[in-house]
């Protein structure tokens, strides 16, 4: 009667017995012994007696050579292993990033959100203004503007893990439904909301409801949604251009940096000024106040962030020399500029919190201690060369109680429209 199977090295019905060569062959890649084999038919009875008779060396040799573990075997990785990777994945070291031809002319914060979008914006503008962001080697400012080529140096981030938001359909359509209801202009290519006052236009600190994230519900089947092409603070009412598609916002980029936006406020403020019309034209920098909020104020040239900044105004209306309606067209673009500039003249807007400096000042009765200032009105060229998009912006509802209560008569008409541009 036949053995059962192979010996554990040799040919023949019975192998080679120990000590000869064949007592290695397990370890060549030979089938391995038949006491080891978890299936298969039972060893028989010479060949238990040989696999007895083996020293202890030979069977601990035979013990060493397993099989190769198969690759789904592979140990877990560790609960602290999957928590060290995932912290690997939302942190960054210094980055160098080459800005590409589709980034050419970006402003540095738009970029740094469309690289990174799990930065927040608070941590943007922080690295920013630390100076940790460099370009081709030296500082930048967030607003500045990107070209094709250039070497951006990005410090460590820590970015925000951004989970998985369930969409809600429900929710979705009341944002809709709102965005909607403020619409005051809309085609293929440009939206212009009335945003109103107290509304953030993006987040920051502690700020979880804003434009940029309203717009989120208006994501296309493309994965793109509407952007933004500029901003108003979050206590000014009026007229948001809204870009609806990648090419409009590069245009509508280019139109605002260009100046070729012209964009008219309306403000209440106190006092009259003496100069009915003029022009205002101081240089602007950051400060941090005692507070530890920041604002805007007037500063040399030549000072550390200082930048010029351009403003020209007329007196609408007036009421008993106390209050007064100014038309405001702001050449330039900086932050708070026409809240500073008002201040800087002695006429600081009504329910202004940063700006408004009269001590002891009282608010008339009927007054709301809200911040009186609106973007009224916008012109532009339409991004496809279709003719010029003008929208203006009604009244905000504690603007409104203030204009009737004042007796100002608000029908559209801008006295500084054409005034120049320089």
């Amino acid at each position: 009667m036949k053995t059962g199977g192979k010996g554990p090295g040799g040919k023949g019905p019975g192998g080679k017995g120990p000590g000869n060569k064949g007592s290695g062959g397990a370890s060549r890649g030979g089938k391995p012994p038949a006491a080891g084999a978890p299936r298969g038919k039972r060893p028989s009875h010479d060949a238990r007696r040989r696999a007895a008779a083996r020293p202890a060396g030979s069977e601990e040799r035979v013990q060493r050579s397993p099989r190769p573990r198969p690759a789904e075997e592979a140990p877990k990785p560790t609960r602290a292993q999957v928590k060290a990777e995932t912290a690997q994945v939302l942190s960054t070291g210094v980055q160098q990033l080459v800005v590409t031809a589709d980034e050419n002319e970006m402003r540095i914060d738009r970029f740094l959100e469309a690289r990174f979008p799990q930065l927040s914006f608070s941590h943007i503008q922080r690295i920013v203004r630390k100076g940790e962001l460099r370009v081709d080697g030296k500082r930048a400012d967030s607003k500045d503007r990107l070209s094709e080529g250039q070497a951006v140096r990005i410090p460590p981030l820590r970015l925000e893990e951004q989970a998985e938001r369930p969409r809600s359909a429900k929710a979705d359509a009341d944002t809709i439904g709102f965005l909607r209801s403020i619409t005051l202009y809309e085609d293929d290519d440009v939206m212009v909301l009335n945003k109103p006052a107290g509304l953030a236009v993006q987040g920051g600190s502690g700020t979880t409801r804003h434009v940029d994230q309203m717009l989120e519900a208006l994501t296309g089947k493309d994965g793109q949604k509407p952007r933004l092409v500029h901003r108003l603070d979050k206590d000014t009412a009026g007229c948001l251009v809204i870009a609806k598609s990648r090419f409009a916002a590069a245009t509508l980029a280019k139109t605002f940096r260009s100046r070729a936006a012209r964009k008219v406020y309306w403000a209440l403020v106190v006092g009259v000024p003496r100069v009915r019309q003029g022009r205002i034209s101081t240089y602007l920098a950051r400060e941090e106040a005692y507070d530890g909020d920041q604002r805007m104020a007037v500063a040399k040239h030549g000072e550390d962030g200082a930048m010029h900044a351009v403003t020209y105004y007329a007196v609408v209306e007036t009421a008993a020399q106390k209050l007064a309606w100014l038309s405001l067209k702001p050449v330039t673009g900086r932050t708070h500029q026409l809240r500073a500039h008002t201040t800087h003249i002695g006429h600081p807007i009504i329910g202004d919190p940063k700006y408004f400096n009269i001590q002891n000042w009282e608010l008339p009765g009927g007054i709301q201690n809200k911040l009186h200032l609106l973007a009224r009105r916008i012109v532009l060229p339409h991004p496809r060369g279709k003719g010029t998009i003008d929208v203006s912006a009604p009244l905000p509802p504690h603007m409104r109680q203030s204009w009737n209560l004042l007796g100002f008569d608000d029908a559209p008409y801008d006295p500084i429209v054409e005034a120049p541009d320089e």
